[in-house]
């Protein structure tokens, strides 16, 4: 029987972020959540203590975070600079391309999906536009349907790292 399990794809930068807040969760954010829990028990009446269920939304969310971070961590495929590509798209990369409806030129890096930010110019290489840039070279004219829209763009540069 094959394994289904989805394999968790990060850059190597990916996997250290990911190990030091996973430490920084085990290390201080419980012991600073538990106190805030200590000093709201020592108020008396939790029936009506805004602060003990901050407290303790703070704490369940933590062991969320952490229980996350090492579902991901369990299944990982670290992409390594030396495994990147520089002639083709893959993870890893950081990429500019020529979105030719807005006349401009983007720049952003494609990663594994657990470690998209847009605001950091990370997208995911699942994502609609990650998807179809995967494997095209320099020069590449690329489109992408994203619902009824279908962008164009040009690959501009590949570089293995920003």
């Amino acid at each position: 029987m094959a394994d289904s399990t989805k394999k968790n794809i990060l850059t190597y930068a990916g996997l250290q972020e990911l190990e030091a807040e996973l430490e920084d969760l085990k290390l201080n954010k419980r012991k600073e959540v538990a106190q805030k829990i200590k000093e709201a028990r020592e108020q008396g009446d939790l029936s009506e203590n805004a602060e003990y269920d901050a407290a303790k939304d703070e704490q369940r969310d933590i062991e969320a975070r952490i229980e996350e971070i090492e579902k991901i961590l369990k299944n990982v495929e670290v992409v390594g600079e030396d495994d990147v590509d520089d002639t083709k798209i893959s993870v890893g990369c950081h990429i500019v391309i020529h979105d030719f409806e807005y006349d401009e030129d983007l720049e952003f890096s494609i990663v594994g999906s657990t470690q998209t930010n847009s605001l950091q110019g990370k997208i995911s290489n699942e994502s609609p536009l990650g998807m179809a840039l995967i494997g095209h070279e320099i020069g590449d004219v690329v489109e992408v349907e994203m619902g009824e829209v279908v962008s164009k763009y040009k690959v501009i540069d590949i570089k293995t790292r920003k």
